[in-house]
């Protein structure tokens, strides 16, 4: 059988998403608001699904920054302001942000590579940071130097080690007004020899015992978060011919227990164009949530709404079984 033909048969076995639910995947109300600033970064990392870097210029407009502020002043349900990119300190409106968020009492979280604290321009960050008592959630796809490197770019472990050892000096790590989270990503698959995140508990131990010991670090959680066959994870599955094969794989492992805790319930994904989606993967596959009445959805119809809980069912694709495999996953982690 000619490997167009295997494909396809594999497709053939798939359970579409939406069957293995059995029902719509509704949406609770918003707590959370996510905001992609844009694309640009100082990385290009292998398995980013938002497929930032360096030569990346697409970002927030100074319109859609302030109809985020007054989204964030308008609505006190939202608990947590969820900073993404690119990184998302390099791209506009991120300290406007920010800052809107403090005055609000939200809790702030950015989604730092931690390399960024050496480029030129932000090396104040780790004290703006402090200042405002932003939560850090740094990617550290593994406690090894070979592996970081690897798949984030030579020198990155290094400078990522130096940028943590930087925010415990300031507090991080142990005041518990300045949380410092760590997020692990499997390598992508390099043959059919899949497997599962590790289980977070044993690895956010295994992390805390190596990075103390040998340089002094301290963090509070780890998160794992599983690899999703879309941006350059799906390209290089694609290339080594493995995506049908590893969502088959994410299908077997599904696990109905980590529904009710899906990320996409109960927060808005929003991109640098102002559009609204359920989460920050069905943005990156542009799946864009949709108004009542069909429109695409953006931050100038909630205003115009008046409301933050104008979805009432997510939309679901088969890549949604990355966050229901073994014990789930999320920007928050491990879901069960």
């Amino acid at each position: 059988m000619g490997t167009a033909a295997k494909m396809n048969a594999t497709e053939t076995l798939l359970e579409p998403f939406a069957k293995a639910l059995g029902q719509p995947l509704t949406k609770q109300s918003i707590r959370t608001l996510q905001i992609n600033l844009g694309k640009r970064c100082n990385l290009a990392c292998t398995h980013c699904h938002v497929e930032s870097s360096p030569q990346r210029t697409e970002e927030l407009s100074p319109q859609v920054c302030e109809q985020l502020i007054q989204v964030i002043e308008r609505f006190p349900q939202i608990q947590v302001v969820d900073l993404t990119g690119g990184a998302p300190e390099m791209n506009y409106g991120f300290r406007p942000l920010v800052e809107a968020a403090s005055q609000a009492g939200k809790t702030i979280m950015v989604r730092s590579n931690l390399t960024i604290f050496w480029e030129a321009g932000f090396e104040d960050l780790p004290d703006y940071f402090a200042q405002h008592q932003v939560q850090v959630v740094a990617s550290l796809p593994c406690y090894l130097e070979h592996n970081v490197d690897a798949m984030r770019g030579k020198g990155v472990f290094d400078q990522s080690v130096r940028a943590l050892q930087w925010l415990n000096r300031l507090g991080y790590g142990h005041n518990p007004n300045l949380g410092l989270d760590l997020v692990y990503n499997p390598p992508i698959p390099s043959s059919a020899n899949f497997s599962l995140t590790p289980d977070q508990a044993q690895l956010e131990a295994a992390y805390k015992e190596h990075l103390q010991k040998h340089f002094g670090i301290r963090f509070n959680r780890l998160l794992t978060i599983t690899n999703l066959p879309i941006g350059r994870t799906k390209f290089q599955l694609d290339h080594r011919q493995l995506s049908q094969s590893y969502l088959q794989f994410l299908v077997q492992h599904y696990n109905a227990s980590t529904v009710d805790s899906l990320m996409c319930r109960t927060e808005l994904s929003v991109d640098y164009r102002g559009f609204i989606y359920d989460c920050d993967f069905n943005q990156m596959e542009d799946r864009l949530a949709k108004t009542p009445q069909g429109e695409p959805l953006t931050v100038a119809h909630l205003l115009a709404l008046n409301s933050l809980d104008i979805i009432h069912t997510v939309q679901t694709a088969n890549y949604c079984y990355g966050c229901t495999a073994g014990a789930g996953s999320s920007c928050g982690g491990a879901l069960v």
